[in-house]
């Protein structure tokens, strides 16, 4: 599949993965329509045309397919009506990665099942509910510690570590009140004890072989993102299992495009955990890291262009940005102060509201040595104030 440029391409959610994403897209003279719930989302200050609709409203769905007619749709977040994925690309638009693999990757259901179910790898154990009751009594089988988190929800939100008992309902709670779609329902996962967790960024090409960048590092509170660092500390044996693993669930996934393929690393395990068809918020270290971040391999894998070499240019880390309350007026302060330092950039996403834990921007690092880079996207991320 070789693709004359440029092309018209929909993305379905307009964050900051988007945004980037649209850059790379429009530096090969793509023609790109953002599209999301809110208005200003940061992808839509950067696309050709923009349009705020209910990604859930199969109605605007509709709507918009029909007056862009855009030649390729990417789905960027997981509260989409999916099933009108599929009639589109019935219709001809090529749906990123596929309609089916939307469909099975938007629930965190449907994927654990293919992988545990359908394909025989080692998971956490799990189970499922719909109800306070039944997540304490799935909460008993699976036993404590355990990690509750919706089946669907955006960056890790409504994730929470599970110790005893007396915790299953304020977990409940908070699963749902962070679950996106319409979709009550959620997972409850044994806890590993892991060494370290990782992102596989997996490129699935039309008509190359599958390739891999390095691993990714990365470190997570309240369920979503803080730090990443490439590349990640791990034995090469365990990075070959985990390309194993990644290839046989993109196969069974189709289509083209990266995948964030997560996984547990524990002392003598490789457990997958979770895959997104679409960039990962922890490869937002590739924006310094790579000679090709994982924007513009997305891109060149949808759009059927070579991918001759990816080089890891050393030591990277990335640190989150986060607001710390509530306003829709925002400045930031200390930028200069944070860019003072050889081998440091800050990307500032451009969302129009914050709220507490809300990630805002992001800090980059190049070091000698893993610990190093961290350090100092650390510092650096630290040193910018959201006023």
């Amino acid at each position: 599949m070789s693709i004359k440029l440029p092309q018209k391409l929909m993305l379905l959610g307009s964050g900051e993965l988007g945004k980037e994403f649209a850059i790379a897209a429009q530096r090969l003279g793509n023609y790109v329509i953002a599209v999301d719930r809110y208005a200003n989302a940061p992808a839509m200050q950067v696309a050709d045309a923009y349009e705020v609709i209910s990604m859930l409203s199969a109605d605007d769905l509709e709507a918009v397919v029909n007056k862009y007619q855009p030649d390729i749709i990417i789905p960027e977040i997981e509260a989409i009506r999916t099933e009108k994925l599929l009639e589109f690309e019935q219709r001809g638009i090529t749906v990123i990665p596929t309609a089916a693999a939307t469909n099975y990757t938007m629930n965190r259901d449907r994927i654990r099942e293919l992988a545990h179910q359908e394909l025989g790898i080692r998971t956490a154990k799990y189970g499922y509910a719909t109800t306070l009751e039944e997540l304490i009594a799935v909460s008993d089988e699976i036993g404590f510690a355990n990690v509750v988190k919706p089946v669907m929800s955006s960056s890790g939100k409504g994730q929470s570590v599970v110790q005893n008992k007396s915790e299953v309902e304020k977990a409940w709670n908070y699963a749902i009140a962070n679950s996106r779609g319409d979709n009550q329902k959620v997972i409850a996962e044994e806890f590993i004890n892991f060494e370290i967790e990782i992102t596989l960024l997996t490129i699935k090409q039309w008509n190359a072989p599958t390739i891999f960048c390095s691993s990714i590092g990365h470190r997570q509170e309240r369920g979503d993102y803080q730090e990443s660092w490439q590349p990640a500390e791990i034995s090469d044996d365990k990075i070959l299992k985990a390309q194993e693993i990644a290839i046989k669930v993109t196969d069974a996934l189709g289509g083209a495009g990266i995948f964030g393929v997560e996984f547990f690393i524990t002392k003598d395990e490789v457990i997958f955990s979770e895959l997104s068809p679409r960039p990962h918020d922890t490869g937002m270290v590739t924006l310094i890291s790579q000679n090709l971040n994982e924007f513009e391999l997305h891109l060149r894998a949808i759009l059927g262009l070579p991918i001759p070499h990816i080089e890891q240019l050393g030591a990277s880390a990335s640190a989150v940005i986060l607001a710390s309350e509530k306003s829709d007026y925002i400045t930031f302060s200390g930028v200069a102060d944070a860019l003072s330092e050889k081998d440091v950039d800050i990307k500032l996403f451009g969302k129009p509201n914050a709220h507490p834990y809300r990630r805002m921007g992001v800090a980059l690092a190049k070091g000698i040595n893993v610990q190093e880079a961290r350090e100092k996207a650390t510092k650096a991320a630290n040193k910018i104030t959201i006023i």
